[in-house]
């Protein structure tokens, strides 16, 4: 560790002062103790299914008789076969490859060692027979010798399943594997379950094979594509907000006039010319018309009213934008944040699948009904599941709070810089050196919180799946109702822990203090909050989509010299996948950056006003946003020259919290408005859904900005 001692919390005052990049101290470093020792348990993990033979098992893999291949093998007791030499049979050979069992994740099939596999298509026992004598690799039961294959009655039983698909070894893992996709349709057929004609799965499959090579460029052209919206939209971040807040209106508007027209084309209709037996249908149409009509005028009035609250409030949002811009041409490192937390994962995911698959071929050789070895581990040992599972989400957590941690510290140094020739030569480097020596107890303890509310969440997922079609209405409900409410928990969650981390990098304080001062600066400022939330995060999925529309483009133009639409299908939904997960690796990234630019600018105007000695830190861009709030204060009579060199904040008065309480009964209202449009099973899940919802998120908000509004202490004019 790079300190010997963390700041002690009796050292600081009730109103403890920001003094960015002032101290820096360790924190949270029991957190980091507790960390280290899980990641020793999960090399604990790895380590005993290396020691106990796992690893031979799974990189020279084993036969049905517990002999690993490649190597003489001691013999196991009662079991048959076993306990044979086969130091030249180096691979493993299914007799029927095809037959998957998916719930117990293998192939239900007897397997051998032999010494090649069969590179070619074997159709009768007697080419079988040749291959064996040619090669000197049998490809039947150990029982029954090559001069046997096509006269013993026991051959259909003992000899792999005809035709023998032509095979090839894997790298790194001594298996024969079927060169023809004919055995992964089977594969996919058997998890995809909607598709009715396997022959359309089969073209599919075909299509990606022949298609891989424009597939790739695909892929490229979308990482390019990113990176280029990242640096456009520095330039045009001005008008684009306004943009799209322009056509998300005139879109809203549109849809609704065009529910209306078809309402009244509707009920203008003669009924006349509509048989008895439809017309109870089309009455049901008229009224889901008007339904729909009326829900998307309140929907357009009230989208309609907020742009028209947060108009002003855009202008910060856009000046954010601007500087993000900035920070990425002084930080250039940025750009490639992403690159460098995928591969992070990347090769974390290799090793817990790797140790996965090691847990699968540890323990002691047992036989099973059908008189073939499997490995099983037995007590306390067999639990170990369990914590592997823990460890892929809390570290995978871990290196995503790692990334967060980071980004902050970079911002927060570029901000707090007030000459920007004075920064670090590289502060991203900087930052992660600040990181691994303070920070890294705080960073565990904000991603074990994710992982407390991610892993009930994932438990309840899993048993609505195993529970599908058997539970009642209730049953259903309520357990939907759970998994949205914790999914809601996670994004609450992730969203103050990043602020948190933000807090930590300016201040370095522990996880619990820098989450409490986040909070109250996000609730003190929360209409902007809002403002940046919406406008901002909608003009980067736009961005996104913008990004997939393009790729998706691009792709049918090189796909259309395949006749077979159907091919097109998969290829372009793997390309378009591959795109979104790009374009959101990307502009997360921004909009990671406008975050903690945010938290930064609210903090120096709260405790900054211009004056001597209070200078403000902020970019020019931020400086004329608060020179025109003040300017906008004056005219409106909201304070002399006194009033206007205060920036208040945006939530905290009587006012503000009743008019937050309006906003959610209108919210409840119109929920069960829409609501009403359903029947039966459908309108009681909707219903309790929504007033959970308004239960233990829209109040729980109300009564602490309330709290908060009492316990702040009134604003200091500076004269």
């Amino acid at each position: 560790m790079g300190c010997c001692s963390s700041a002690s919390s009796a050292a600081q005052s009730s109103k403890r002062e920001w003094k960015p990049l002032e101290d820096r101290s360790c924190t949270d470093i029991p957190w980091l103790l507790l960390f280290i020792l899980f990641c020793i348990g999960m090399g604990f993990i790895c380590g005993f299914s290396v020691a106990t033979g796992a690893a031979a098992r799974l990189v020279s893999g084993y036969d049905s008789y517990g002999n690993i291949c490649g190597q003489k093998n001691a013999k196991l007791e009662a079991i048959p076969n076993s306990g044979m030499d086969h130091t030249h049979r180096k691979y493993v050979f299914f007799l029927d490859p095809c037959n998957l069992d998916l719930i117990n994740r293998k192939i239900k099939s007897v397997a051998l060692c032999v010494a090649a596999c069969p590179r070619q298509e074997l159709k009768t026992l007697s080419d079988v027979q040749k291959f064996a004598e040619i090669n000197g690799s049998a490809l039947c039961s150990y029982n029954l010798k090559p001069s046997e294959y096509t006269t013993s009655s026991k051959a259909s039983v003992l000899c792999p399943k005809l035709p023998v698909p032509a095979s090839a070894p894997i790298p790194f893992f001594h298996r024969c594997a079927p060169v023809n996709i004919s055995c992964y349709a089977k594969f996919a057929e058997a998890l995809i379950t909607f598709v009715s004609d396997n022959s359309v799965l089969h073209r599919l499959i075909s299509g990606v094979m022949t298609s891989k090579e424009i597939i790739l460029g695909l892929c490229l052209l979308s990482l390019v594509l990113s990176m280029i919206l990242m640096v456009i939209i520095r330039y045009i971040s001005r008008i684009l907000v306004w943009i799209l807040t322009i056509l998300l209106i005139l879109g809203s508007l549109g849809g609704t006039g065009v529910l209306w027209w078809l309402y009244a084309k509707q009920r203008k209709s003669p009924k006349e010319t509509v048989i008895p037996e439809q017309l109870q249908v089309a009455e049901d149409n008229l009224r889901a018309l008007l339904i729909y009509a009326i829900s998307a005028t309140v929907f357009t009035v009230i989208l309609f009213l907020i742009m028209l609250v947060m108009r002003k409030r855009v202008a910060l949002t856009i000046a954010l934008f601007h500087v993000a811009g900035k920070v990425f041409i002084h930080l250039p490192l940025l750009v490639f944040q992403p690159f460098w937390t995928f591969f992070a994962l990347v090769l974390f995911w290799v090793y817990w699948i790797m140790t996965l698959l090691f847990l699968g071929t540890t323990g002691s050789a047992v036989q099973n009904d059908q008189g073939f070895v499997e490995f099983r581990v037995s007590g306390p040992l067999q639990y170990m599941w369990w914590y592997h599972v823990v460890g892929l989400i809390w570290i995978s957590e871990f290196i995503l709070a790692c990334q967060q941690m980071t980004v902050a510290g970079a911002v927060v140094t570029y901000y707090f810089t007030r000459d920007k020739r004075n920064l670090p030569f590289t502060p991203i480097l900087a930052s992660v050196n600040r990181l691994i020596r303070y920070h890294l107890g705080t960073v565990a303890k904000g991603s074990f919180i994710i992982t407390l509310v991610k892993i009930p969440r994932m438990i309840l997922m899993y048993i609505h799946s195993q529970l599908k079609g058997k539970e009642n209405a209730c049953a259903r409900c309520v357990l939907k109702s759970c998994i949205c409410c914790l999914w809601c928990l996670e994004k609450c969650l992730n969203y103050l822990n990043q602020n948190a981390y933000t807090a930590t990098a300016i201040n370095s304080t522990n996880f619990c203090t820098s989450a409490k001062d986040a909070f109250v600066i996000l609730v003190e400022n929360a209409l902007r909050v809002a403002a940046i939330n919406t406008v901002g995060d909608f003009m980067l999925f736009l961005g996104k989509v913008l990004i997939v529309c393009s790729t998706g483009l691009a792709g049918i133009m090189l796909l259309n010299y395949q006749q077979d639409y159907t091919v097109w299908v998969l290829p372009l939904i793997i390309v378009c996948l591959f795109a979104f997960l790009v374009a959101h690796c990307f502009l997360s990234i921004y909009e990671m950056v406008v975050d903690v630019l945010f938290l930064c600018f609210a903090i120096d105007t709260k405790y900054n006003d211009g004056s001597p000695g209070r200078e403000f830190y902020m970019d020019k861009v931020l400086m004329e946003f608060v020179e025109n709030s003040r300017k906008a204060m004056k005219e409106a009579g909201k304070g002399g020259v006194a009033d206007a060199r205060e920036l208040k904040p945006m939530v905290g008065g009587d006012e503000e919290v009743a008019a937050l309480q309006e906003f959610h009964f209108h919210f409840l209202s119109l929920s069960l408005f829409t609501d009403c449009t359903s029947s039966g099973e459908a309108f009681v899940i909707c219903v309790t859904q929504d007033v959970l919802l308004f239960l233990f998120v829209c109040l729980p908000i109300t009564w602490m900005a309330e709290f908060l509004s009492q316990l702040r202490p009134p604003s200091v004019k500076v004269s």
